[in-house]
């Protein structure tokens, strides 16, 4: 008897058959040619190339009340570049996110990268309120995708039993912007002007766009397969072909082409679509939720703090460190709690196979399958992480509302950091689990709150309650889902 797990993938964690099985006469091909130093090396490209986002964002925060006085616009004004960043944000993915899917990763990540640093450099020479925001569209659509892209990479190259480990190290890579991030933009802003941060940023993506077009191989598995096959244009190839060497795999050119991953054809619509699938709506909308609000307390930090106690932008800027902190100990807890569970569910499900063939109510004939429970294997710690996040923003909004010392608001978003990215690492492995090709991404608008901060949070946290609803739907009826759409791709192969 085998436990399925649902995922057409080889390796070395895959369940055995209890019953002997006859050797086959050629091994199979392995999930991927890149061994484990390897797959360490492309996760930490693309989880540097995910910070871009959220330096262009996290950057930005400790500067927004200069940036105010600078271009003689009001704060709720500037507020709203920071509106418009994430909208595009959340654009920008749906059209790289299908470019990246269909022309392969290393076209997708070059094109992003060539638009993140046109927009940064016009940043830095804005002189209106109407460049400001207009670059800082094109800013976002240049670094937003590179999370949709990463996460896609990731997929390629690992299997749902170690993904969530290495979900965990790429999400890092989002995090770090957010601890760090506003202590650069504090101190550039306080020192050498709002203006020195884009200039950061633009030297920071061109030389890392070297570092990329260098050392990252293409993944797109419908271009390479597991890595071994020889790509159709030089972009792709290079530096593939030094990888291969190092792993000791030959190429084939007569291989044929039925071995590759099916073609597709860039659909932008494809991520609307998967978003608004049962599969995946209850769970994206569950964490649009939790993020904006996530995003409300860190935009709103920046006046609040300056308002309420007195701060320069340099100490501002300090005051994200433990949200930063608390963000990347969320990630990279939360990705080895998942590999744990995920073992855990496998390990109790393959002895249950195990002892019903023993006693004689398994057929050793015929190879059954059971469906591997994989929202309990994900969702197991979503609501406990919900109802802390609860508790934090209202401890934030109330203890600034009355001026309580500032270490408390300040452990509070550790707090926060830490739940709201815990979930989103939850979340965001499932999805690639369940649409390993089309990894959609949702980064909800947030607004700096302009009303009583204690009333604002404690509403803010009600709302995210109603939102668990969500994953919880999710846990009771994910399975059911995923089979259905199984058999409903089935089916369209079949007919095909």
């Amino acid at each position: 008897m085998r436990i399925k797990d649902g995922d057409e993938e080889q390796s070395e964690t895959n369940v055995t058959a209890v019953t002997p099985a006859p050797a086959p006469s050629s091994p199979e091909p392995p999930f991927t040619i890149f061994d484990r130093r390897q797959q360490w090396l492309i996760i930490a490209i693309v989880s540097t190339a995910a910070t871009f986002s959220g330096f262009a964002s996290n950057i930005y925060f400790p500067a927004l009340p200069t940036i105010a006085d600078n271009l003689n616009v009001s704060l709720e004004l500037i507020n709203l570049t920071v509106t418009s960043y994430l909208i595009f944000q959340g654009i920008a993915p749906s059209f790289w996110g299908p470019v990246s899917d269909v022309r392969g990763r290393r076209i997708a990540y070059a094109f992003t990268f060539v638009v993140f640093l046109g927009a940064c450099i016009g940043l830095a020479e804005a002189k209106n309120y109407a460049t400001l925001i207009v670059l800082r569209c094109l800013q976002s659509t240049g670094s937003a995708s590179t999370i949709a892209i990463g996460s896609g990479v990731v997929g390629d190259i690992t299997t749902r039993a170690d993904r969530g480990g290495f979900m965990g190290i790429f999400q890092a890579g989002l995090l770090v912007p957010v601890a760090v991030g506003p202590v650069i933009g504090g101190a550039l802003a306080g020192t050498l002007g709002w203006r020195s941060i884009f200039w950061f940023l633009a030297i920071y993506s061109g030389s890392f766009l070297i570092v990329l077009l260098i050392f990252l191989p293409e993944t797109l598995r419908s271009v390479v397969g597991n890595g071994s096959r020889v790509p159709s244009n030089f972009v792709a190839k290079f530096p593939l072909s030094t990888y291969a060497k190092l792993t000791q795999v030959e190429w084939d050119p007569e291989t044929s082409p039925s071995d590759l991953a099916p073609r597709k054809r860039i659909d932008v619509t494809g991520p609307f679509r998967i978003l608004v699938s049962k599969q995946a709506a209850p769970i994206v909308v569950f964490l649009a939720v939790y993020y904006a609000v996530w995003q409300m307390s860190i935009t709103a930090m920046s006046s609040l703090f300056k308002d309420k106690y007195g701060l320069s932008e340099i100490h501002i800027g300090l005051t994200f460190i433990a949200n930063g902190v608390g963000s990347m100990v969320g990630t990279l807890i939360a990705g080895r709690i998942m590999n744990l569970d995920y073992r855990n569910i496998k390990r109790k499900l393959d002895l249950r196979a195990a002892a019903t063939l023993e006693s004689g109510q398994g057929n050793s004939a015929r190879t059954e399958e059971t469906e591997f429970p994989l929202e309990k294997a994900r969702f197991r710690l979503v609501p406990i992480y919900s109802c802390l996040q609860c508790l934090s923003i209202i401890l934030f909004g109330w203890t600034i509302n009355f001026t309580v010392h500032i270490a408390v608001p300040i452990i509070s978003t550790f707090i926060t950091g830490w739940t709201v990215i815990s979930m989103q690492t939850i979340i965001s492995t499932y999805l690639v689990d369940i649409f390993p090709s089309e990894v959609p991404q949702l980064v909800p608008v947030s607004t700096s709150p302009d009303v009583w901060a204690g009333a604002t949070f404690t509403i803010c946290a009600g709302v995210q309650l109603l939102a668990l609803i969500g994953p919880l739907t999710q846990w009771k009826y994910g399975a059911t889902w995923r089979k259905e759409m199984e058999n409903q791709k089935s089916q369209a192969a079949s007919s095909a």
